[in-house]
């Protein structure tokens, strides 16, 4: 008698959703179908009259490809904004663009550099167009590589800091601080690069360790403090970490609270530039320190006083009578009260250089000491500095010891105080760089233009900001203390740049009074020839074009400084958001998301321009992204070889895989990428992929008709539905609170561990051979279903090309899941206690498939259909498990259930519960005839004569 085959007869999964994803070549095919779909036009209409949601885009610079720091905080806002529309809002993402400031001229200069051409023979309107040009290839090519990550957003409606419109709104956004008083022209020390000549935004610093020069410098006291102190013939002793700011040194800061000494030099050692008989003032707490950096080996204190005696006093400057500097250095030095003096380092006395120190700017000017400028923009001392004209403040080391060397000789030759070097070494230490040209940077007072933070009455734009703040939401929560710590403390806000390639501050200065011009009207006309010729009508235009009628243009300065990058794209909520920017966007934004970097950058830029032009934050809520490091930690970097660009992911292993990183990492924190990471990636998309894969096979040929009601439904199906129902909630919370992390490792764990390691295996049998009339396998058909829809939506926001692979796999290519909705899921499917319920019965599931894979092991049984189990349970066990259908739910032919009264519970702490042993579950092999068609091995096969190698199941879903 010939066997039949019976696999045609089992209901095998069916599906083209491929196995392999080939995600670099298929996810351009879906890019170009939704441009040919006009998919984005077909988004925003979806959602038309929705409450809005608006992400309001922080402009990255156009300058250069993608990095994994631009990819990541792209790939979060997009899946931000995604989550959001199929939320049912309202989303219309505008992307921006920074496009003016110092990299991009850097660039250009750099090319005229090579073409050994100078900068300064080019005209400026020519430099400018240079500069546009190059802003909007980067630009462009930018987008590009944007839009292959799968961000979605409204590129035709894109913004950029160097559009006409945009730069007419920043001109405008000045007026607004200039018609309100708050800003203002004044001199003091900012961050300078000689390098770049320009004053830089402490966002633009950056730290490095540096070896700095130090010296131990001796003033000799001229004048006693008032009341009167023994101080005759004792030098005051400083300590500096920057010897080239000596020549313009105007006074001395002492700690009122500080107690100092006199200390008498009795001997020195061979290499000391200290004299016995020498009288010198330092903090009495750093006698030792100092003495040991000095070379004096054997010293005794004359007496000690309280700092506040030495108010009053006054110092020569150590140069002060040396012919060669034809009296440069003659005026005094007086000794001020400074409460910032400490004794952790130094003398316990600070060297104040009023033009390149903030510290020492305030406390001069408020003791009316008037500010040198000795040193110019390129770093070099001015022509008018007696001694060091024309050396570079860099290399001013070496010749300000050696003039400081001969002050001392000379004071030991006559016989006077101590005036002079006293000591010099070395420091390494954290001191500030360019960003850009990674050289140092230096404190330097100029004239610069300001906003002021604080105003008489106490409620400027500093309070009036950290008022704002007390309304925004801090995504973590911990960024609060940050931001606002750095509002706080910050100094007036220096928006002044002394180069060419930006938005000008398009203002005048009247010569004869030195005030600045405030006329709405000069503004306006400024506005308006900005909005249809951009800035460089400022640069193209007479100033009688602004100034109007009835002014002289001889009688004003017209101001060409061009306004700090920072103030620019803090201004962009003035020109995208709000009835101004013209594109029906709300204001204040509903989300500001950037990196930690950003709360002294983007962040607080824009806190204190909407502050101080609107009174209002530009924000509802902030989010901050860490950085991106390699796999050891390091920062990307060049030179190490550890930069893996987003481009070089996208077209090896796909965007989608990119976009998984970045939702399966802590996103508050730092995130680390390489081969590794990415390699593992991979192994979690795969398993994301199958268990779409599986789903969309055991679905074939679903029907309407097949659909069972929740009450009709198995338990265990009940259970997969308040799996949904929790996953759902925490996606809704997700959304609310903009806060992601741990959200899609907890879907791709449901997928793993719930679905394809239990749910899946357990249903394979009854979806694979029950009849399709069966209510099991309707049910389980039923809940495929709901988990497909639900699977591909909630994960469409992060693999935006594999879930719209997943949803037109089903639903054909005219369908879209990003034109879905998340799911509304009936509030019935959520039952906590079922939860609980389950998460027992499966701790007793694992024991059970610990004994049967035991028993494979030991070759008793083969497979887990070819074993008996026998499952001993405790009474209170018995009561809640007894009725469970373990051979199905354990995968086996065949399970008995036994009780033992006396057993204590392994899984219930119910009181009156037995304290015997509990037996653990046994497997034995089970009795009867492997069935052909569903493999489970019964006592049954061979009793339906017309099919005697089925089981009775089988049997009647073959006839």
């Amino acid at each position: 008698m010939t066997e039949i085959d019976y696999r045609d007869s089992v209901f095998l999964p069916r599906t083209a959703f491929p196995m392999r994803g080939d995600l670099p070549k298929r996810e351009p095919i879906i890019l170009e179908r939704w441009a040919r779909m006009g998919l984005d036009a077909r988004l925003d209409a979806a959602n038309a009259g929705a409450t809005p949601f608006t992400l309001h885009d922080g402009p990255p610079y156009a300058n250069g490809h993608l990095h994994n720091g631009h990819a990541l905080n792209k790939i979060l806002k997009d899946v931000i904004n995604r989550a959001h529309r199929m939320s049912g809002f309202a989303v219309r993402y505008v992307p921006g663009w920074d496009c003016h400031g110092l990299p991009i001229e850097w660039r250009i200069e750099e090319e005229y550099r090579k073409a050994k051409r100078d900068k300064d023979g080019v005209p400026i309107l020519q430099f400018r167009a240079e500069c546009r040009a190059y802003a909007q290839k980067w630009l462009d090519i930018q987008a590009e590589e944007f839009r292959r990550l799968g961000v979605q957003a409204d590129w035709a409606s894109r913004y950029a800091t160097m559009d006409f419109g945009s730069e007419a709104a920043i001109a405008a956004e000045i007026g607004r601080f200039l018609e309100n008083g708050t800003l203002y022209r004044g001199l003091r020390p900012v961050m300078w690069s000689p390098v770049e000549k320009t004053a830089l935004a402490e966002a633009e610093i950056e730290y490095h360790d540096h070896t700095s020069t130090t010296i131990w410098v001796a003033f000799p006291i001229v004048r006693d403090p008032t009341p009167a102190a023994a101080l005759d013939g004792v030098s005051a002793v400083i300590w500096t970490t920057t010897p080239w700011t000596m020549p313009a040194n105007r006074a001395i800061a002492f700690g009122p609270e500080i107690t100092y000494a006199v200390l008498r030099v009795d001997t020195v050692t061979d290499d000391s530039f200290a004299h016995p008989g020498q009288k010198l003032l330092v903090a009495e707490a750093l006698i030792e320190r100092f003495c040991q950096s000095a070379g004096i080996s054997g010293h005794h204190v004359l007496y000690t006083l309280p700092g506040e005696a030495l108010e009053g006093g006054i110092c020569a400057h150590p140069l002060r009578g040396i012919e060669a500097f034809d009296g440069g250095y003659d005026h005094d030095v007086p000794l001020l009260a400074g409460d910032f003096v400490t004794t952790e380092a130094g003398t316990g006395l600070v060297h104040m250089a009023p033009a390149h120190g903030e510290d020492d700017f305030a406390l001069s000017v408020a003791n009316g000491i008037a500010v040198p400028e000795t040193v110019e923009g390129d770093g070099r001392y001015a022509p008018w500095v007696p001694g060091f004209a024309g050396i570079h403040v860099f290399q001013a080391a070496d010749p300000v010891c050696a003039a400081l060397s001969g002050a001392m000789a000379a004071s030991v030759e006559r016989g006077e105080a101590a005036a002079g070097l006293l000591a010099r070494g070395t420091l390494v230490h954290s001191y500030p760089h360019s960003w850009r040209s990674r050289a140092p940077v230096i404190y330097r007072a100029t004239p610069q233009w300001f906003i002021r933070m604080d105003d008489a009455d106490g409620d400027g734009i500093r309070a009036r900001a950290l008022r704002a703040l007390d309304d925004v939401r801090f995504v973590p929560a911990q960024a609060r203390n940050r931001l606002t710590s750095m509002v706080a403390g910050r100094p007036d806000w220096c928006i002044s740049r002394q180069r060419a390639w930006g938005v000008p501050i398009a203002v005048f200065v009247e010569k004869r009074t030195g005030e600045v011009l405030r006329d709405p009207l000069v503004m306006a006309r400024v506005v308006e020839a900005f909005r249809a010729e951009g800035a460089d009508a400022w640069y193209a235009s007479s100033p009688s074009r602004f100034l109007g009628e009835g002014r002289d243009p001889a009688d004003y300065e017209q101001v060409f400084d061009i306004v700090d990058v920072w103030f620019e794209s803090g201004s962009t909520h003035a020109f995208v958001l709000g009835e101004e920017g013209g594109r029906g966007l709300p204001r204040p934004a509903d989300l500001y998301l950037e990196g930690s970097d950003q709360h002294r950058g983007w962040f607080q830029s824009s806190l204190l321009e909407s502050v101080g032009s609107r009174g209002v934050a530009p924000f509802k809520a902030l989010v901050t992204n860490g950085f991106v490091l390699d796999e050891q930690g390091r920062k990307m970097s060049k030179s190490l070889g550890n930069v893996i660009a987003p481009k070089a992911t996208c077209d090896t292993l796909g965007a989608d895989i990119l976009r998984l990183w970045v939702m399966n990492a802590d996103t508050n924190e730092d995130l680390r990428i390489g081969p590794e990471i990415l390699k593992q990636q991979g192994e979690l998309y795969r398993r994301l992929r199958n268990t779409l894969r599986w789903l969309l096979g055991a679905l074939d040929g679903f029907e309407e008709s097949e659909r069972v009601p929740l009450a009709e439904m198995p338990e265990l199906e009940r259970w997969v539905l308040h799996r949904l129902s929790e996953l759902g909630a925490q996606i809704a919370g997700a959304v609310e609170s903009h806060q992601w992390v741990g959200v899609y490792p907890a879907l791709h764990a449901f997928c793993a561990s719930d679905l394809s390691a239990f749910y899946f295996d357990v249903r394979k049998d009854a979806l694979y051979c029950d009849a399709p009339s069966s209510l099991r396998r309707r049910a389980c058909r039923t809940v495929l279903d709901h988990l497909h829809r639900a699977l591909c939506c909630w994960l469409a926001p992060v693999l935006v090309f594999t879930a719209e692979d997943a949803w037109t796999a089903r639903f054909g290519e005219e369908s879209s899941v990003h034109l879905q909705d998340f799911p509304a899921l009936p509030a019935d499917w959520s039952d906590p206690a079922l939860g609980e319920r389950w998460v027992r019965l499966r701790a007793v599931r694992r024991l059970v498939t610990t004994a049967i894979e035991s028993a494979r092991r030991d070759g008793l049984v083969a497979s887990s259909l070819q074993a008996e189990l026998t499952l001993t349970l405790s009474e209170t066990e018995a009561a809640e498990f007894g009725q469970v259908d373990w051979d199905e739910l354990a995968i086996v032919s065949r399970a008995d259930v036994a009780i033992d009264p006396g057993a204590a519970s392994v899984f219930s702490d119910a009181p009156g519960e037995g304290s015997g042993p509990h037996l653990l579950p046994s497997v034995g092999v089970a009795p009867g005839h492997k069935c052909s068609r569903c493999w489970r091995v019964l006592e049954e096969v061979g009793t339906v004569p017309a099919h005697p190698a089925l089981c009775l199941r089988c049997a009647d879903v073959v006839g």
